[in-house]
């Protein structure tokens, strides 16, 4: 299968744990911080479908600043009720646009953590398939978006239920999925990791 069919496989799978949430749920804050369930899932599909013009002016609003690029992709989603996400998400389940970067490695990794980042909190663990798993983590760590590799460099990960290595110096052992998280950046998984270069992992995250 192509990443283009992993990744809507993931949104398949975002789009089944959506269907079954609470309106209290939907609200729910998530791993991002800030973001509620629905700001998440905004922010998923926000850039699909996307001209160049509507990239620029995207953009422009955001001061050419990643994190206010993103915010004002959900600030335009805000009114969306959650069955109008809900029927987007579905139309989208394909990436289309930006997403596609990469051969659709981008709208992988961005589906993956990013429904992590809800699933998480609301206590819904899952096991990633490893299909999806191994190319996701291979390609976060180089993702300029996600500014792995300042996080990672001069450490050797190793995701013990994949059988996956990485990286050169002290060692950060676990989870594929925990290990995806942490160099994505998220507090409060790095807990779940090992290894002489933890620390050292835990000080760049901050947490």
């Amino acid at each position: 299968m192509t990443c283009m069919h992993l990744a809507r496989a993931e949104r398949t799978d975002l789009l089944a744990l959506l269907t079954d949430l609470t309106p209290q749920q939907w609200d729910a804050p998530t791993l991002c911080a800030g973001w509620r369930v629905r700001d998440v899932v905004a922010h998923m599909i926000c850039y699909e479908g996307l001209g160049r013009r509507e990239v620029a002016r995207r953009l422009t609003r955001g001061r050419f600043q990643l994190g206010r690029v993103n915010q004002a992709g959900v600030t335009e989603m805000r009114g969306a009720t959650p069955d109008e996400l809900l029927a987007l998400l579905e139309q989208r389940l394909d990436p289309d646009g930006l997403t596609t970067a990469f051969k659709g490695r981008v709208a992988l990794v961005d589906g993956m953590v990013h429904q992590q980042d809800i699933r998480r909190p609301l206590g819904a663990p899952r096991t990633i398939p490893p299909e999806r798993l191994l190319p996701a983590l291979s390609f976060a760590r180089f993702a300029p978006p996600i500014g792995a590799f300042w996080r990672a460099r001069g450490l050797r990960l190793v995701a013990t239920d994949l059988g996956w290595t990485a990286g050169r110096g002290p060692e950060v052992r676990g989870p594929g999925e925990s290990l995806l998280m942490a160099i994505s950046g998220r507090r409060g998984v790095v807990g779940e990791l090992t290894g002489p270069g933890q620390a050292t992992l835990a000080a760049r995250i901050g947490g």
